[in-house]
């Protein structure tokens, strides 16, 4: 069963001047004051995003710093090694750092950590690297912010590093040159939701600033950050939202070779940034998972389309291979909650040491569609085990592993998604007391789905007017997520049915009180149709969007649930 709730609605007065000022109906200034705009210069501002609206990069502590080493290391001809994470923001942000500088300078180098020999962020292997081939200086991007032994390692040998990281720092700071992460407290940056290759793609903001360089500049390098930002669940709010939006244009206008080749088979006109978390960031990721992140780096800063081309297909069966993989592995794990009798448990903690680690993550997001809870899947890696953590929406599962850290090893990420390691003989203490913490921590209605919906609607409410001016709400995402309404009163018109393969989907027709009929498509609710049938009148909650059908293109219903 699902909850629904839906959001409480502001007063009748606000929502009536807002419509009046800006000529909307009031669903529309209902939804904008819901994104706290309350007024025309902040709507304008929303629906009509500006390069002009991103921040100055030297607001950012110690931006100054960053550029300062990074021109000296060029004026005196220093290597240099552009390090980052195996995952799509690591290396997008590893791509657009080293093309940038090496369309000025050749003394430029990546590396990306292997998933499996080195785990996540900067590793001994990776300076040890730098340091046999004479780099100075390392640009960590997208981790670093706790590598506190392993900057100090490398600064014993000689190399410096500039951290450019997003997540949350720890108690101690690596003693890098710069460390560029608006997370820091003492960072007065004006916005801190950045993703990894965003706080990169401010750095190279910077240097092209003090080169003379206009932020028309730096338009090409969009593509990358805006995959980043969709495939790292970052908030579109803010700058997010203004490097996103051009992001996405460059991405449908002119994408650099590497994803040009990635969407070549994709029949979209128009791409979204769903269709950069579904289709784009899938590929890239798939190189760190099965191969090495490396691939990923050579695809996305490939210049020739032909060659970008094979890398694109050959990453294509990574992405195969990943799929049949997790597929797999999610009906072992599914199968080993059932065999140890802990489907009615507050959290899903399972382990197989021959797991691939490169899947586990995905996994972990497949278990919670079943077992709606905190969710960790376990591997086998080197004399450790790893693990990825999920959640569910509304709970910090990084602070319930931060509770068991005397069961662990090292862990980081996020509110939603995380990894640790721990010794094997660890394994059971943690997996008890885990559970115990979730158990004594959560709020158990956090453990049914809930969608969230925005507004009730009238089906006649639904015009092409009205959805010309929801799809100017886009790009949608965290902070902005596509509106959900509610619709209650609707009657099938005769034509619902089920449809695809094992009939899982359900395709409707509804009129409501006697209104025009409008179609609607709900994935996987196909065990719902009898809740429809012989003129039973129910309720609806459903996105809007475009179905095109032998070119005419028609509005209708995305079914999210109905009851």
């Amino acid at each position: 069963m699902t909850r629904w709730t839906v959001k409480a609605s502001h007063n009748k007065e606000a929502i009536n001047s807002l419509s009046e000022t800006l000529g909307v109906d009031t669903v529309i200034a209902s939804l904008l004051l819901q994104r706290e705009i309350t007024n025309y210069e902040e709507a304008k501002k929303f629906f009509r995003p500006s390069l002009s609206h991103l921040h100055d990069p030297f607001l950012m502590k110690d931006m100054e710093k960053a550029v300062s080493r990074i021109e000296k290391a060029i004026a005196e001809g220093e290597n240099i090694l552009v390090y980052g994470d195996y995952d799509v923001d690591g290396t997008t942000a590893v791509s657009l750092m080293s093309s940038y500088l090496l369309e000025a300078y050749p003394n430029v180098a990546t590396y990306i950590p292997d998933r499996y020999n080195e785990g996540y962020g900067v590793s001994y292997q990776g300076i040890d690297f730098a340091d046999d081939n004479g780099f100075t200086l390392i640009i960590a991007l997208d981790c670093g912010i706790k590598a506190v032994d392993k900057v100090a390692y490398a600064k014993e040998k000689g190399i410096d590093f500039i951290i450019c990281d997003h997540h949350r720092p720890g108690d101690v700071i690596p003693d890098a040159v710069a460390i560029l992460d608006p997370k820091q407290d003492d960072c007065n940056y004006p916005y801190d939701e950045l993703c990894g290759c965003g706080v990169g793609f401010k750095l190279i903001q910077a240097l092209g600033t003090k080169a003379g360089k206009t932020i028309l500049d730096f338009i090409p390098y969009l593509d990358l950050v805006a995959t980043a930002i969709g495939a790292d669940i970052v908030p579109i709010t803010g700058e997010n939202r203004v490097l996103a939006y051009f992001g996405l244009k460059v991405i449908n206008d002119n994408p650099r070779a590497g994803i040009k080749a990635i969407i070549s088979k994709h029949l979209k006109k128009k791409l979204t940034i769903t269709d950069v978390v579904f289709v784009i960031a899938p590929r890239i990721n798939a190189a760190g998972r099965m191969k090495h992140g490396l691939h990923a780096v050579q695809l996305l800063t490939e210049k020739d389309f032909e060659t970008a081309q094979s890398f694109a297909e050959e990453i294509d069966i990574f992405n195969s291979d990943r799929k049949s993989l997790d597929k797999e592995i999610t009906k072992e794990a599914l199968q080993q909650i059932i065999d140890n009798k802990e489907e009615d448990k507050f959290t899903s903690v399972v382990y197989n040491e021959g797991w691939h680690k490169g899947v586990i993550g995905i996994v972990a997001s497949r278990l919670i569609e079943t077992h709606y809870r905190p969710t960790l899947v376990f591997t086998k890696s080197g004399e450790k085990l790893a693990a990825s953590a999920r959640s569910v929406k509304g709970f910090d599962v990084y602070n319930a592993i931060e509770a068991c850290e005397d069961c662990l090893e090292q862990f980081g990420g996020h509110k939603y998604a995380a990894g640790l390691t721990l010794k094997p003989q660890q394994y059971e203490a943690f997996k008890t007391k885990f559970e115990k913490v979730v158990s004594e921590t959560i709020d158990t209605k956090l453990l049914t789905p809930e969608i969230i919906i925005d507004s009730e609607l009238n089906l006649d409410q639904i015009t092409p007017k009205f959805y010309r001016i929801l799809k100017q709400f886009a790009p949608f995402g965290p902070g902005n997520l596509s509106p959900v309404f509610l619709t209650q009163n609707l009657k099938d018109t005769g034509y619902s049915k089920c449809v695809g393969q094992d009939d899982a989907h359900l395709k409707i027709s509804v009129s409501q009180n006697g209104s025009p009929s409008i179609n609607g498509i709900g994935f996987n609710l196909g065990d719902k149709i009898a809740r429809i049938k012989n003129q039973q009148t129910f309720s609806a909650v459903y996105a809007i969007d475009e179905n095109e059908w032998n070119g005419n293109i028609s509005l209708q219903l995305k079914l999210k649930d109905i009851k």
